[in-house]
């Protein structure tokens, strides 16, 4: 890592570089050494499988709840398992259309999950239409898998130089003070439905060309793993992401917003994509661009940083076993 001394960068990228959530995604580098490679639209590899063709796409995707969260907060658990699928449909330029769950836990603990992916089921207008449950006692299991569908794909294949880098992410509600989430379910109750189809929309205009969910691997994790597919670089100017007011910045960089999404722009399409967000009340500023260098690179108050050489490390493990 090379860098030019500064305080709280250096903080951030040394957090970034210890990050849990980013380190736990290197072991997604199993997949291809089981199945063969991978080619980041079918999978494995973005945010959900595309199967079909251009202009007629099914998507399917799938997530597993930390069970340390489980067990802290059944009901949070339940609503995450609806939050994280139906973003990464949504991340594919896609919209959802129904999910499916699995729950092994005692009946108090699947009572309250199911709950919550009632709330959130309801809040997205995606309903759950099936799946698995056994309630028995010991350590809780819950995952849950949705289908989707898209005409055009947010594919982090099409990610190359001179695009616009954008952060979206709604700044209202809650950051929790056991785990790094920040909830913005309650504040945009009446209106998640909607936000969430702003990035289908984009996709079928042509404003965006790629996109990526902020997740577990945190600000600058999720990001390399939207370069590393085609071994772009960026460079992110800290001092413009958006972030809720009274969160620090080495704490927003670490967490994983219920609303929070970096977005690829031709450079000309840029004010499009962002006015598409804060027209709705969102919060959505370009925060750097996107070139060729490989290197993942952030600036704050004058100070430089290499936070991640992607032609020397890998978040997933994912590139190597692919085909570009």
């Amino acid at each position: 890592m090379r860098s030019s001394p500064g305080g709280e960068l250096d903080t951030v990228v040394r957090a970034f570089r210890q990050h849990g959530g980013r380190l736990t995604k290197s072991w997604l580098g199993l997949v291809p050494e089981i199945f063969g490679p991978s080619d980041w639209v079918r999978g494995p590899g973005d945010d959900a499988a595309a199967i079909g063709q251009p202009g007629d796409y099914i998507l399917a995707a799938g997530e597993a709840i930390s069970p340390p969260f489980i067990e802290s907060d059944p009901f949070g658990a339940g609503v995450a398992a609806a939050v994280t699928n139906v973003n990464d449909i949504a991340a594919m330029g896609g919209t959802s259309l129904a999910l499916v769950d699995t729950v092994v836990a005692p009946e108090g603990t699947a009572r309250r999950v199911l709950q919550g992916l009632r709330r959130a089921s309801d809040l997205y207008g995606v309903p759950v239409v099936g799946g698995h449950l056994t309630v028995r006692e010991g350590p809780p299991a819950v995952s849950a898998f949705v289908v989707g569908r898209a005409s055009n794909l947010l594919s982090a294949r099409n990610v190359a130089p001179r695009q616009t880098l954008l952060l979206a992410c709604c700044n209202r509600g809650r950051m929790r003070d056991d785990f790094p989430f920040f909830s913005s379910l309650d504040a945009r109750a009446s209106t998640l439905e909607k936000d969430i189809k702003i990035l289908p929309q984009l996709a079928g205009a042509g404003t965006c060309v790629a996109a990526k969910d902020i997740s577990m691997a945190g600000l600058f994790g999720s990001l390399a793993m939207l370069l590393e597919p085609t071994g772009c670089g960026a460079s992110v100017d800290l001092k413009r992401v958006p972030r809720p007011a009274g969160v620090g910045l080495v704490r927003w960089v670490a967490a994983f917003p219920s609303f929070g999404f970096f977005l690829c722009a031709p450079a000309d399409r840029a004010s499009a994509c962002r006015q598409a967000f804060t027209q709705r009340g969102l919060s959505c500023e370009e925060i750097g661009y996107v070139d060729d260098s490989g290197e993942l690179k952030a600036s704050l108050d004058g100070h430089h940083a290499t936070v991640m050489d992607l032609h020397r490390e890998s978040v997933t493990g994912l590139r190597d076993g692919g085909d570009g």
